[in-house]
């Protein structure tokens, strides 16, 4: 989800470009406010609390709220059922979204998506530029990419809390992204392990985990397969609070490396260069930019893309173990090794 609020960021930076004088209020579930706080180009962040999820009439008097605003335009990037609701019961002249058969009815105009990646932007990226068509039509050129904007303050207080665990002052600080959001999209512990110790190999970097707390029992399990000389490299209880403080501590760092994410969207959006390993049943090119140098994302498809003929998603998760099982570090180590050589290093 903080991946999905972040991207759809770019939609009101080109609203401002075109328009600079527009108001934009945007809609955010409470838990990824930390990405979207301090950006320039959103006048009101309007936030979707979890009670609206548990109660129907707090959601109710939500939506209440929102038909008393007066909009030009509603354009929901989300198309999930909370936010067709909301398009309904918005007062607008534009009510605009990606094409659904079975809600197409509730907006005033429906795009299609482009299923199909290319070079340049990523899908994700695409896709919500697009969403723009209906009301800025061929001004609707200017193209950009997801930001996150800290405070002098918040950099500060991140700096010296990483200064704190350096060996050195010109010590370089990686963030691990060590585990997926779900076990399909999690590099496995063993290979994990492996790529830790390649990395630790060739950089005297400090390392330190990305993981949730109610995760922390699978992260000590990767750690616990990592060599002694890579443990010593690594930061294992090296944890900010809140996400605000997770994203000031990751623009302290040289690099992100490991699963593909919301941290890896992060981190590109905060100009962080990020190496990431893409689980098997994603589509690379739906968030990833081969243009962008800095940025690395690695798929088992251009390894072996003979795995991928003839089966499709479903079957790709149904047998995902046998999929992960190919996808050995060896297949990438040059390109892990470049990319030290470059960014971390």
């Amino acid at each position: 989800m903080i991946g999905d609020v972040l991207t759809s960021t770019v939609i009101c930076e080109n609203l401002r470009h075109v328009y600079p004088d527009c108001k934009v209020h945007f809609v955010a579930h409470e838990n990824t406010l930390a990405v979207v706080a301090n950006n320039p180009f959103i006048d009101r962040i309007i936030v979707f609390k979890n009670e609206y999820r548990e109660s129907k009439r707090s959601f109710y008097g939500f939506l209440k709220g929102i038909k008393k605003e007066q909009y030009y335009a509603v354009i929901d990037a989300y198309g999930k059922l909370e936010s067709n609701l909301i398009a309904l019961y918005a007062d607008a002249t534009y009510k605009i979204s990606h094409y659904k058969w079975y809600t197409s009815w509730i907006y005033t105009h429906t795009i299609k998506e482009n299923l199909i990646p290319n070079e340049g932007l990523p899908l994700a990226i695409q896709n919500r530029l697009q969403l723009l068509n209906p009301i800025l039509g061929s001004k609707n050129e200017f193209i950009t990419y997801p930001k996150i904007y800290l405070t002098i303050k918040e950099m500060e207080y991140a700096a010296k809390r990483v200064e704190s665990i350096k060996t050195s002052s010109d010590q370089k600080l990686i963030m691990i992204s060590i585990l997926g959001s779900s076990p399909v999209k999690t590099y496995p512990p063993l290979y994990m392990a492996e790529l830790l110790d390649t990395i630790c190999a060739h950089t005297n970097a400090m390392l330190i985990f990305n993981y949730i707390p109610n995760r922390e029992k699978e992260a000590q399990a990767i750690y616990d397969l990592c060599s002694a000389t890579t443990k010593e490299q690594i930061k294992f209880d090296f944890r900010p609070t809140t996400l605000r403080d997770f994203i000031a501590l990751l623009s302290q760092c040289s690099t992100l490396i490991g699963n593909e994410g919301g941290a890896v969207n992060m981190a590109k959006a905060l100009d962080v260069p990020t190496f990431c390993v893409y689980s098997p049943i994603i589509i690379k090119g739906a968030w990833h930019s081969q243009k962008i140098a800095k940025h690395v994302g690695i798929s088992l498809n251009e390894y072996k893309p003979n795995l991928f003929e003839g089966v499709d998603k479903k079957q790709i998760t149904k047998h995902i173990g046998e999929f992960y099982e190919a996808f050995k570090p060896t297949l990438f180590k040059e390109s892990l090794q470049k990319f030290l050589r470059e960014y971390s290093n």
